[in-house]
C-alpha cells in the first residue's frame, strides 16, 4: 500500500484510532489502580582500609586498591541469609529472609568504594528503615568476616548518612503507564483499521469499482439525507422554488452530470432505451431512474419512464400517481400507451408508465415480442427509462438489457460488495446485456465515508448562494447542454467524460 492509502485509513478510521487510545488510557489506568504502591529508598556506604600512621602515597594507593577489590565481593554478601535475619531482628518484622532479600538491591558505582543499597517497601517508613538497616547489617557481617581469628578487621564497611524519607511511590508510575497504554491502544486501533480496509469488501470509491470490474464509473450521487418514501424526487420544473433547488442541489447537479456521461457513451449512436437496475435490492434505482427522468425531461428531452419491476413496483408511488393501470395492460392490449401514460410536470416532457398489474410470469411477459415492440415506438420519440428489478434475485433486468440499448447498474457505497456487483455483471454477460456503466450511490458528502473517495460535494460551488436562476424551457430545448451541464474544469465529471 502507498502512503495515500495510509492516509486514507486513518483518515476513515479515526474512530478505530481514538477507542483503541481510549481503551488503552482506560486499561493502564485501571492497572495502575489495581497495584500496591511501593516505596524505594536508599543508604550509602564505603569500604575503608586501615592502614598505619604516616602512610606514604604509595600505600594510600595500595589500600585503595584493596578497597576497590573488597568492594565487588561485598555486592554478593548483600543478599545472604545472614543479613536479611540481622535486618529482621533490628526492625521486627515477621517476613522471610528469601522475601526480604526479593526487595533490596545492592549496587557498586563504577570505579568507586561506595556501596549503594536501595529498597522497596509498601510505605515510605518501610522503605527507609529498610535501607538503612540493611546497610547496617552488611557492616556488621563484613566486621564479623574480616575480623576473624581476633585480628583487628583491616576493610570495614563505614555507613554513610541515612536514609531519606521517599515523598511520593516509585512504582507504579502512571505517567509511564499511561503513557505506554495510549501507544499500544493506538497502535492496536491503527491494526484494526488497516485489518478492516484490507477485509472489507464493499464499494468504495470509483477506482475500486473500475479496477475490479472493469466498467466505468459514469455518475456518482451523493447522499441525501433529507431523502424520505414520499419525497426523494429533485425538482420537477425550472419553475421550482429556490429553496427546492437549494435543498436538492447536490443530487440535481450529479444527476446533470450523469446526463452528460450518457451523452458520451456512444456520440454517434447515444442510447434511446436504458434499464436501470442493480444487484440488490435497497440499492436507490428507483429513485436513481426516476431522477434521472425528470433530469433528462429539464433539458428539453421527451423521456418516457417505464416501471419494468413487476414484482415490487416502486414508481407511481414515488411520483404520486395513480396506480391501476399500466405496462402489463399494454402489454396485455387491454389498453393503449397513451391510454394509461400519465404525464408528469407543466412542459409535459416526461410521461410515467407504471407497472399495473402484476402477472403471475414477469420475466416472460418483459422478455415478449410485444414488449420490444413497445419499446422500439417509444425510442423512435423519446429517451426510454426502465426501472428494472435486482439483478441477482431474478432474471427481469437480464432479459430487459438483451433488448434494450444498455443497462445502468446501481451500487450503494459501503453496502454493495465487489463480489456482488462482479455477480451482477456476470448475469448481464450471460443474457449478452450491454453494460452502460456503474452509477455510485450514497456517496457520503462528509464524514468518515468521505474519506474513502475524492468526490467533493462541498464548497462555494455548491453553497445555497450558487443555485442558478432557472433556464427557460425554449432556452433548454435548444441548447440543452447549456443548462448547468458543462463539467468543471478538472473535476471528476470531465475526467469521465473525458473517457
Amino acid at each position: 500500500m502507498e502512503l495515500q492509502t495510509y492516509l486514507r485509513i486513518i483518515r476513515v478510521g479515526w474512530v478505530w484510532l481514538l477507542l483503541g487510545t481510549i481503551i488503552g488510557i482506560g486499561g493502564a489506568a485501571g492497572w495502575v489502580a489495581l497495584q500496591k504502591p511501593v516505596y524505594t529508598a536508599d543508604a550509602g556506604g564505603f569500604v575503608s582500609v586501615t592502614t598505619g600512621e604516616g602512610q606514604d602515597t604509595g600505600s594510600a594507593l595500595i589500600a585503595d586498591n584493596l578497597a576497590k577489590s573488597k568492594v565487588k565481593s561485598y555486592i554478593d554478601l548483600g543478599t545472604w541469609r545472614s543479613v536479611a535475619d540481622d535486618v529482621i531482628a533490628q526492625l521486627g518484622l515477621s517476613a522471610s529472609p528469601e522475601s526480604l532479600v526479593d526487595q533490596v538491591r545492592v549496587t557498586n558505582p563504577v570505579d568507586t568504594v561506595n556501596l549503594v543499597v536501595v529498597a522497596n517497601a509498601s510505605t515510605p517508613e518501610g522503605a527507609r528503615d529498610l535501607a538503612q538497616s540493611w546497610i547496617q547489617a552488611m557492616a556488621s557481617e563484613i566486621a564479623r568476616l574480616e575480623s576473624r581469628g581476633g585480628a583487628q578487621p583491616l576493610v570495614e564497611l563505614v555507613a554513610g548518612d541515612s536514609a531519606q524519607l521517599p515523598r511520593s511511590p516509585s512504582s507504579p508510575n502512571w505517567r509511564i503507564a499511561l503513557a505506554v497504554g495510549a501507544l499500544a491502544g493506538l497502535a492496536a486501533g491503527i491494526a484494526g483499521a488497516v485489518v478492516r480496509y484490507v477485509l472489507d469488501r464493499r464499494i468504495r470509491s470509483a477506482d475500486v469499482v473500475e479496477r475490479e470490474t472493469g466498467h466505468p464509473v459514469v455518475g456518482t450521487i451523493p447522499f441525501e439525507k433529507s431523502f424520505t418514501a414520499a419525497d426523494r424526487l429533485v425538482p420537477l420544473d425550472g419553475g421550482a422554488s429556490a429553496g427546492a433547488r437549494a435543498k436538492y442541489f447536490r443530487v440535481a447537479e450529479a444527476l446533470r452530470e450523469l446526463r452528460t456521461n450518457l451523452q458520451f457513451i456512444d456520440v454517434d449512436n447515444p442510447p434511446r432505451v436504458i434499464v436501470i437496475s442493480s444487484p440488490l435490492p435497497g440499492d436507490g434505482k428507483s429513485t436513481t431512474s426516476a431522477n434521472l427522468a425528470i433530469v433528462l425531461a429539464a433539458s428539453g428531452q421527451r423521456v418516457v419512464l417505464i416501471d419494468g419491476d413487476l414484482r415490487r413496483p416502486m414508481i407511481a408511488n414515488i411520483f404520486g400517481l395513480v396506480d391501476g393501470a399500466g405496462l402489463t395492460d399494454v402489454l396485455a392490449g387491454r389498453a393503449t400507451f397513451d391510454d394509461v401514460a400519465q404525464p408528469v410536470g407543466v412542459d409535459g416532457n416526461l410521461s410515467v408508465l407504471g407497472a399495473g398489474i402484476l402477472p403471475p410470469n414477469p420475466s416472460e411477459v418483459l422478455g415478449s415480442e410485444r414488449m420490444r415492440d413497445l419499446m422500439r415506438m417509444l425510442a423512435a420519440g423519446a429517451t426510454v427509462i426502465i426501472d428494472a428489478p435486482p439483478l441477482l434475485p431474478v432474471t427481469d433486468a437480464a432479459v430487459l438489457g438483451h433488448h434494450a440499448d444498455g443497462v445502468m447498474v446501481v451500487a450503494s457505497v459501503g453496502k454493495t460488495t465487489v463480489e456482488t456487483l462482479n455477480k451482477a455483471m456476470l448475469n448481464l454477460e450471460k443474457a449478452s446485456a450491454r453494460c452502460l456503466g456503474v452509477v455510485i450511490n450514497r456517496v457520503p458528502v462528509r464524514g468518515r465515508g468521505r474519506g474513502y473517495d475524492d468526490y467533493q460535494y462541498t464548497g462555494d460551488y455548491y453553497s445555497t448562494t450558487a443555485v442558478a436562476a432557472p433556464v427557460p424551457v425554449a432556452a433548454a430545448v435548444s441548447n440543452p447542454d447549456a443548462v448547468a451541464d458543462a463539467p468543471t474544469p478538472g473535476s471528476r465529471r470531465s475526467r469521465r467524460s473525458a473517457r
